[in-house]
C-alpha cells in the first residue's frame, strides 16, 4: 500500500469548499483535469453516490475514472473509492477551520491510499512507487490550488 497526503491553508470557509467538492456536475468547471463529469443514478450527494470523470493526463491523454462516496460528513470530511487497473484507491478530503493571520481559513488534506489487488500492480508499484507518488501528489496539489480559485481565494499555501 502506497499513501500520499498533500495540504494547503486556502482563505475560504469550510462549507463553501464543501460545496465545491460536492457539486458533481459543477466539477468539470473548476478542477483543471477534468474535462467531463457523470453522475450515475439520482438522489443526493452522500455514500452510495458514483460519478465519473474524465481526467486530462499530462500527455494529453483522457482517463475515465469512477468514484463512490464512502463517508461524507459536512462540512468536514469526505471518502472516495475508485478502482484502477491493479489497485483500489481511497481519497480521503479532510476540511479543518483554522485561524491564520487573524482571518479564517481552512486547511483542507488529501490523502489517496493505493492498495495493490493483483500480483502486477504490486510489482508496478515497487517498479515505479517513487514515480507515480510524485505524480499522484503533483496532481494532488493542482486539485487543491484549483479548488483554491474555485473559492475566490487568490491564496492556497502550503500546510507545515
Amino acid at each position: 500500500m502506497s499513501t500520499v497526503t498533500v495540504s494547503a491553508f486556502i482563505e475560504a470557509q469550510d462549507a463553501d469548499l464543501w460545496r465545491l467538492l460536492t457539486d458533481l456536475p459543477a466539477r468539470a468547471d473548476w478542477l483543471s483535469a477534468v474535462d467531463a463529469v457523470e453522475v450515475v443514478g439520482t438522489g443526493g450527494f452522500g455514500p452510495g453516490t458514483v460519478w465519473r470523470e474524465t481526467r486530462v493526463r499530462p500527455d494529453g491523454g483522457a482517463e475515465p475514472e469512477e468514484f463512490e462516496v464512502i463517508e461524507a460528513v459536512a462540512p468536514g470530511r469526505l471518502v472516495l473509492g475508485s478502482r484502477g487497473a491493479g489497485a483500489d484507491y481511497r481519497i480521503t478530503w479532510t476540511l479543518r477551520t483554522v485561524e491564520r493571520r487573524r482571518r479564517g481559513c481552512t486547511e483542507v488534506t488529501v490523502e489517496q491510499e493505493a492498495v495493490p489487488t493483483r500480483a502486477y500492480g504490486r510489482v508496478l508499484a515497487l517498479i515505479l512507487g517513487g514515480l507515480a507518488a510524485r505524480a499522484v501528489e503533483g496532481a494532488l496539489r493542482r486539485d487543491l490550488a484549483d479548488l483554491a480559485l474555485a473559492a475566490g481565494s487568490d491564496r492556497s499555501t502550503e500546510a507545515a
